[in-house]
């Protein structure tokens, strides 16, 4: 039974062919499908990887759980199982040779760094109430869980612009606005669907009229530029968001992960210090 399930996507194993190399084509698609969190057909699944890196790919459950460049390495490894021609993928013996070696990396690496280190808040001798804990944004953005983080702001929306996003005239609404708007609604779409690269042209379109001013967009635009590897650009929209709503932990929180990516460590902590420091005060109504 097992067999059957992890054989059937071969092309030969459809033709009541079961080989080494329909096996081996088998288990790309099903390290394919552990990656992603979801079930892609297997004849759609080369077209996915092409192009795209581990992080637009992996399911969040992940994130955290190896580093980028093993996952890189997964994918790979996934993609040269799923070879069209059966002669181009790798044999048994050398595909355990590569998952043993990352193993053993995962393993070795694999050790997880509570948040008070990352924060550097004392521990131990500080009480439980007075330490300060994350959200999950803030534990995402600690990690550098970029996904968890998409999620997350995914999720929330425009919710936080309540109040610090510019209110539109009638007489505003021409159909230069118009357009504005309806590149807003690209970007979202495209930071929906992952494709960073587009929605950063949409959000900048809509930033650029600057008639409408919506810290969200600097948000989402920040992750889409980390997603991109533009790490300066991503870190002048965090602190774009932050001038535009000063008390915005999520503003804080993604300076935070944009000065990581940057190698700026200390700055990094300060910046998640001072967004869970304003998460406290938001929670317990404290201005």
């Amino acid at each position: 039974m097992i067999l059957d399930v992890f054989v059937n996507h071969s092309p030969l194993a459809a033709q009541g062919r079961v080989t080494s190399e329909s096996v081996i084509y088998s288990f790309g698609t099903l390290l394919l499908d552990l990656l992603t969190g979801k079930h892609i057909p297997p004849s759609h699944a080369l077209d996915l990887i092409r192009g795209r890196n581990f992080l637009m790919l992996a399911d969040s459950c992940l994130e955290g759980q190896f580093s980028n460049d093993d996952g890189t390495e997964l994918v790979q490894l996934a993609s040269h199982c799923l070879q069209y021609e059966p002669r181009e993928r790798p044999n048994a013996k050398s595909l355990a040779v590569a998952l043993l070696s990352l193993q053993r990396e995962t393993e070795a690496l694999n050790k997880q760094v509570p948040s008070y280190v990352l924060m550097g808040i004392p521990h131990g001798s500080v009480s439980t109430s007075e330490q300060m804990t994350l959200s999950p944004l803030g534990e995402a953005c600690s990690r550098m869980d970029l996904t968890a983080i998409h999620e997350i702001l995914e999720n929330v929306g425009y919710k936080d612009d309540e109040g610090t996003a510019t209110e539109l005239s009638f007489q505003m609404w021409t159909n230069q606005m118009q357009d504005t708007l309806n590149s807003k609604k690209q970007g979202d779409a495209a930071f929906r669907h992952k494709d960073f690269r587009t929605a950063i042209d949409c959000y900048t379109q809509f930033i650029e009229v600057g008639t409408v001013v919506s810290p969200t967009v600097f948000a989402r635009r920040c992750l889409s530029y980390l997603m991109s590897d533009m790490l300066d650009e991503a870190l002048h929209d965090a602190t774009q968001a932050q001038a535009i709503s000063p008390a915005w932990p999520t503003a804080f929180y993604l300076q935070a992960a944009s000065k990581s990516a940057l190698g700026k460590n200390d700055e990094a902590q300060e910046a998640l210090k001072q967004a869970a420091l304003l998460e406290a005060r938001r929670t317990t109504g404290i201005s």
